[in-house]
């Protein structure tokens, strides 16, 4: 295993981190067998595990708390904050979501009693949110690690333009920056190699990109022509994704084959190319890994082991360009200029003025 340093952070992190997502009921649900998968990546020199407190509805958070037991003080622990958890009469969950002040310090004593830490090394804004201020943001991150509640704080799945307004905004008000990004990045989805990655780089954040394997669909498992299981695994949580007759789902199985076909050639298997792929991007320091079983972990640690030369890279460049994206790989998260059809049409009584 390899180790580079977290951005400025001067935290030393190991190049795969283990992410979690897939242990509590979304994924594997049995307690037990989650914390034997996060010890085996301990063993194996993982001391980078990466959580949210969105996972399973805070569930996957107090599988990994009883599995760092006796560990903690060796592993750098990251989890996140954004997505809503609650729901009940009297509009009881509409400040339970977001990046206000009000929901982020009620949000990480929460994550810290299901993890059962005193501390959390990064901390992490699981998506932007365009109702709170940054500057709020920010403060309130401050604020954490001044009280020694969190070591660090980033951001996630942050558009480039994002990452740079909360380092001006910071810069500024003289408040504590964004240490790192955590973008979506793989084989079929390199559209952060555009702005998201330079701009980190330029902007001395770490980086650790989730989703290697595309959610599933660089398994190895989903090939073109085979019938597809649309209930199991990943593909029960996202089945439009890996459905054949889903638009723009051919580009992505024709891709899988020529990369596939590359595997053959280099003599490894498509999951070890997948994970090792993003490390080689400069701005990269740690791709995540997210098993929901010890097999599953076994495959994945291979490509730990995996370096690509040029011409590995430069036949990748020739299947999916570079700056490429096979599908969203953003997950269910949209800009609201996107969303919100009043950003982007002007009110009609100005139509015909601004003619």
């Amino acid at each position: 295993m390899r180790y580079r340093v977290l951005g400025k952070t001067g935290i030393q992190v190991s190049t795969h981190c283990l992410g979690t997502m897939m242990f509590g009921s979304v994924g594997n649900p049995d307690h037990e067998d989650g914390a034997r998968i996060i010890n085996a990546a301990l063993d194996a020199g993982i001391n980078f595990v990466d959580t949210a407190d969105m996972y399973s509805a805070g569930e996957c958070e107090e599988i990994v708390g009883k599995a760092l037991k006796g560990r903690r003080d060796d592993v750098v622990l990251a989890t996140k904050v954004h997505f809503p958890l609650g729901e009940g009469p009297l509009g009881e969950g509409r400040n339970r979501s977001g990046n206000s002040r009000r929901w982020i310090v009620r949000a990480v004593e929460d994550s810290l009693r299901r993890l059962d830490t005193d501390w959390i090394d990064l901390y992490q804004v699981h998506r932007p949110d365009h109702t709170t201020d940054i500057e709020e943001t920010l403060s309130v991150l401050g604020d954490l690690v001044t009280a020694g509640k969190i070591r660090a704080f980033g951001c996630s799945t942050f558009p480039a333009e994002d990452l740079v307004e909360a380092h001006h905004v910071a810069e500024r008000r003289g408040l504590m920056r964004m240490r790192t990004e955590q973008p979506p990045y793989s084989l079929l989805a390199r559209g952060v190699e555009r702005a998201v990655l330079p701009t980190a780089q330029r902007l001395g954040m770490g980086v650790l990109t989730w989703s290697p394997l595309a959610s599933g669909f660089l398994s190895g498992a989903h090939r073109e022509g085979r019938p597809v299981d649309l209930t199991t695994g990943r593909a029960r949580l996202t089945p439009h994704r890996f459905d054949p007759a889903a638009p723009g789902n051919a580009a992505k199985y024709a891709a899988v084959e020529r990369l596939v076909a590359l595997t053959e050639e280099m003599g490894c298997t498509l999951p070890e190319l997948a994970v090792a792929f993003p490390l080689v991007h400069p701005a990269v320091t740690s791709v995540i890994i997210g098993p929901r079983t010890m097999d599953q972990l076994t495959a994945l640690l291979k490509g730990a082991e995996l370096l690509l030369d040029d011409a590995v890279l430069d036949h990748i460049d020739e299947i999916v360009p570079p700056g490429t994206d096979l599908y969203r790989a953003d997950g269910v998260w949209q800009p609201p200029s996107l969303t919100n059809e009043t950003t982007r049409r002007r009110p009609p009584g100005d139509r015909a003025a601004a003619a």
